[in-house]
C-alpha cells in the first residue's frame, strides 16, 4: 500500500514538472510593480488579481504606496522594484535625475478633475449631470471676486508639483488668466498646497470650516469620494481641459534597464496582462452587473477606502472621463506626452525638456491594447 503511494505521488509531480499548463513560483522571474492607490492603476491591480496565476513566465508582485513621491524613492532605492506606475512630469524629472529606466507602456489615459468646496459652489451654478460640468469661466470667476474681496488667494491642493493633475490645472489657471504660487504671501490667484490624494476630501473640509474658498485637483475615485460625502463637488474633468484624440496621457510605466535586459519575457508577460487587464475593466463598465461588481471586488481588495459607489462613478461608460485603451507608446502618445512636457516647463514644474526618444521603448506594445 506503501508503495502504491509513494508511486501514486510521483506520477502526480511528474505531471505537474512536465504539464505546461502550472507553473511554480520557484520557476518564474519575479516581476514587482510599485504605485499608489488611484483609479489610474486598477488595470495593475485587475491584471494581479485575475491573471498572475495564469503567468507562466513572471510571478507578478505589486505594491501600493501612499504617494508618488514614495513610489519615486522606493524606485531608486529598492532592487525589487521592476517597474514603477508613475505621473508624466515626475517620470520625466526623474529621467533627467536618473536615467536608469525606460518608459515601456500607459496604464490609462485621463482620470483626474477639480473638485471645489462650498464656498466655490456657492458662487458656480454647476450641472447636476456631470456630463455638462466643463471646464467654463465660472471657477475662475469665483477665485478672482474672491482675491478681490478679501485680497488673499484661494488654496488648491495638489499631489505633487510634478503630477500631472498639476501641469493640466496650471493649464486651466492659464486659459484664464490666473496666477499661482506656493505661498500665501506671494501676489497671486491661488496657492498650491501638496495633499496626499487620500487626504483631499477632508481638505476641503477643513478650508470650508475656516470659511475659505478651497479646491483640490486628484485622481479618481477622490474627487468622486468627496461629492458622494458632500465635501465637494466636481466642478470639471481632465478630459476637457487637456483636449487629446484618445485621452490625454497621465501614468505612465516605466521600467529599470536591467529589469528589461535581464527579464523580457518576464516584463513582456505582465504588461500583456495589465493591458487585457484594461479591457476587462472597458467590458465590464459598459456590461455593468456582474462583470462590474467582480472588477470593484478585486479593487476593493487592495484598496478597501475606495467605496463601491465611487468607483462605479468613476468608470461610468457615459462620462468615460478615465481610459484602459490604447496604451501602447505610439505617435498619439508621444503627442501628449510631448504637451504635457511643455506645459510643464512653462510652468517651471521640470527644469529641463527631455528627449522622448531616449526614454520611450514600444518593443513592448500589444495587440490586447488597441
Amino acid at each position: 500500500m506503501k508503495l502504491t503511494n509513494r508511486l501514486f505521488c510521483a506520477a502526480i509531480c511528474w505531471i505537474l514538472m512536465t504539464s505546461g499548463t502550472i507553473a511554480f513560483a520557484g520557476d518564474r522571474v519575479p516581476i514587482t510593480a510599485i504605485g499608489i492607490p488611484l483609479a489610474d492603476h486598477y488595470p495593475a491591480i485587475v491584471a494581479y488579481e485575475k491573471y498572475r496565476h495564469l503567468m507562466q513566465t513572471a510571478e507578478f508582485k505589486l505594491k501600493l504606496l501612499p504617494g508618488p513621491r514614495l513610489v519615486r524613492a522606493y524606485f531608486f532605492s529598492e532592487a525589487d522594484a521592476d517597474i514603477a506606475l508613475n505621473v508624466c512630469p515626475m517620470v520625466m524629472d526623474m529621467f533627467i535625475q536618473k536615467p536608469i529606466f525606460r518608459w515601456i507602456s500607459l496604464i490609462h489615459r485621463d482620470g483626474n478633475a477639480l473638485t471645489i468646496n462650498k464656498y466655490i459652489c456657492d458662487q458656480v451654478d454647476l450641472p447636476i449631470d456631470k456630463r455638462g460640468r466643463l471646464p467654463d469661466d465660472k471657477v475662475a470667476d469665483a477665485i478672482k471676486a474672491y482675491r478681490a474681496e478679501f485680497n488673499e488667494p484661494v488654496r488648491i491642493a495638489v499631489p505633487s508639483l510634478l503630477a500631472t493633475h498639476t501641469t493640466i490645472l496650471y493649464k486651466y489657471l492659464k486659459d484664464h488668466d490666473l496666477s499661482f504660487g506656493l505661498r500665501r504671501s506671494e501676489d497671486v490667484d491661488v496657492v498650491l498646497d501638496i495633499v496626499n490624494p487620500p487626504d483631499a476630501p477632508v481638505y476641503l473640509k477643513k478650508q470650508a470650516a475656516r470659511g475659505r474658498m478651497a479646491a483640490f485637483e486628484q485622481s479618481l475615485p477622490w474627487p468622486e469620494v468627496a461629492e458622494l460625502k458632500h465635501t465637494g463637488q466636481i466642478s470639471w474633468y481632465s478630459k476637457d481641459v487637456m483636449h487629446h484624440e484618445k485621452g490625454h496621457v497621465e501614468c505612465v510605466i516605466i521600467a529599470k534597464n536591467e529589469a528589461i535586459r535581464e527579464k523580457r519575457a518576464a516584463l513582456q508577460e505582465v504588461i500583456n496582462y495589465i493591458h487585457l487587464a484594461g479591457r476587462d475593466i472597458e467590458s465590464a463598465r459598459i456590461k455593468r452587473g456582474k462583470e462590474l461588481e467582480e472588477i470593484v471586488n478585486m479593487i476593493q481588495k487592495h484598496i478597501p477606502e475606495h467605496s463601491r459607489e465611487s468607483i462605479i462613478q468613476s468608470l461610468r461608460s457615459d462620462l468615460n472621463v478615465i481610459n484602459y485603451l490604447n496604451l501602447n507608446i505610439d505617435d498619439n502618445a508621444k503627442s501628449s506626452f510631448t504637451a504635457i512636457m511643455a506645459l510643464a516647463y512653462e510652468a517651471g514644474f521640470i527644469k529641463q525638456k527631455i528627449d522622448i526618444e531616449l526614454l520611450a521603448d514600444e518593443s513592448f506594445s500589444t495587440t490586447p491594447t488597441d
